[in-house]
């Protein structure tokens, strides 16, 4: 379905924080965590914390979150910094990598090379076994942070979710195809700011984890696509 824009939205501009989770077991292991619902290690936590004190000054007017828990988890601090209401967004979801959740990638890359080698050149149209493919998942994220922004024109919204939605905004806001190599980073609780005027997105700021300074960050699964 396409959005055409009225006057008042052309003016309203959304500011969006993208948060992608802090850090879990899973991510150091690089295991495939999809749709699974892991829960953050304890150096997750104080990113999780980290990030709130972080963002506890600015006036935030919602907050949504991925209702996986390593996401819910993310949220909650800040929830509590800025008092206001983490709202469970499902859409905003991970990929489902379907039978492929819960491997690591060496585990993929020898006992599934043909999957391996389809999700590692990017194929859009290519889904795992009872998975997703690229470009529905793309389609997926694009268009619920689009439905967000409209229901915030002119607010400052938060949404927590994953490294694969991260990954869909910034080639959606930069015109970057879906088959193109990632050069962009996606850090576990890093700070990445968009704005929108209810139609199309742009890119602000993109990975700030300075407030991550004196944790150590999740550079293990940085490079994977």
């Amino acid at each position: 379905m396409t959005f055409t824009p009225g006057p008042q939205s052309l003016l309203a501009i959304t500011h969006l924080i993208v948060i992608r989770h802090g850090e879990t077991a899973w991510n150091r292991e690089r295991r495939l965590q999809g749709q699974l619902d892991i829960a953050l290690n304890d150096t997750g936590q104080a990113q999780a914390r980290a990030l709130a004190g972080a963002l506890a000054s600015e006036p935030i007017d919602a907050i949504y979150s991925s209702d996986l828990s390593r996401a819910m988890q993310t949220a909650a601090p800040l929830s509590e910094a800025v008092g206001v209401p983490v709202q469970p967004e499902p859409r905003l979801r991970e990929r489902c990598y379907g039978t492929l959740e819960g491997m690591t990638y060496a585990e993929v890359a020898q006992h599934r090379p043909e999957d391996f080698a389809r999700w590692q050149a990017r194929v859009p149209d290519y889904a795992p076994p009872q998975g997703e493919s690229l470009r529905d998942f793309h389609e997926r994220a694009v268009e619920v942070v689009l439905a967000l922004v409209r229901r915030h024109p002119g607010e400052r919204i938060a949404l927590v979710a994953h490294g694969g939605v991260l990954d869909c905004l910034y080639r959606e806001a930069t015109g970057m195809t879906l088959e193109a190599p990632r050069e962009h980073e996606l850090l576990n609780a890093s700070v990445n700011r968009l704005r929108s005027d209810s139609y199309r997105l742009t890119v602000a700021q993109w990975a700030d984890v300075s407030h991550l300074a004196t944790l150590t960050l999740d550079e293990v699964d940085r490079r994977v696509p």
